[in-house]
């Protein structure tokens, strides 16, 4: 399966811009404390510049097995909190919320990253196809669908309380959290565009 080269350069762009927002979402959260997620932004830019890449092999800051070396350590991480690490968690301010998602979005790039995966035949690129096994290709494409479903649902809830909650919350209020309805959108984009790299193996 492959797609038009425009569609690869668009998601690639709209993914570097992803990557860029979430860093200044840190800084945000840095600076003036307001509620995030951090770590979730953190993985979010190094996703974004790593998909940017795969898309678009030209803008590719770092060869493959570096970005395979930093989603290991990073799905090894979302699982551990996963399975339980949360709970023993101090870092209560920079503690991740949903962190089993994350695990699977690290999986989902390390089954793409690696060597005999088409990361040089993304859509739009071109090339030989190269063997990817189809059943689990698939099953990361639906837990993809499910998360923007989830995703979207969550952003729903999110307007719906911000709307009750406008009239007693202070503007300058250190638990306002920090755009919420923006994370959830950028994860909508970042999940479309995965599910479609993801059925490019196919």
């Amino acid at each position: 399966m492959t797609g038009p080269g425009w569609l690869a350069a668009a998601f690639a762009g709209l993914m570097l811009l992803i990557a860029a927002s979430c860093a200044v979402r840190l800084g945000f959260w840095r600076l003036r404390g307001r509620v995030a997620d951090p770590q979730a932004d953190v993985l979010h830019v190094l996703m974004g510049v790593a998909m940017a890449g795969m898309l678009e092999p030209r803008i590719a800051p770092v060869p493959g097995s570096a970005w395979l070396a930093v989603f290991a350590v990073a799905a090894a991480w979302f699982g551990w909190q996963a399975i339980g690490g949360r709970g023993r968690s101090r870092l209560t301010r920079a503690r991740c919320a949903h962190p089993a998602p994350h695990a699977v979005e690290c999986a989902a790039m390390l089954y793409m990253l690696l060597p005999s995966r088409p990361a040089m035949t993304m859509p739009g690129m071109g090339g030989p196809g190269a063997s990817a096994n189809p059943a689990l290709t698939l099953v990361l494409a639906l837990f993809m669908l499910g998360y923007i479903v989830w995703t979207a649902d969550q952003l729903a809830t999110l307007s719906r309380a911000r709307t009750l909650a406008t009239a007693r919350r202070r503007r300058d209020d250190a638990a306002v959290v920090l755009a919420p309805r923006f994370a959830a959108c950028y994860k909508i984009a970042m999940g479309v565009a995965m599910g479609y790299m993801l059925l490019g193996m196919v």
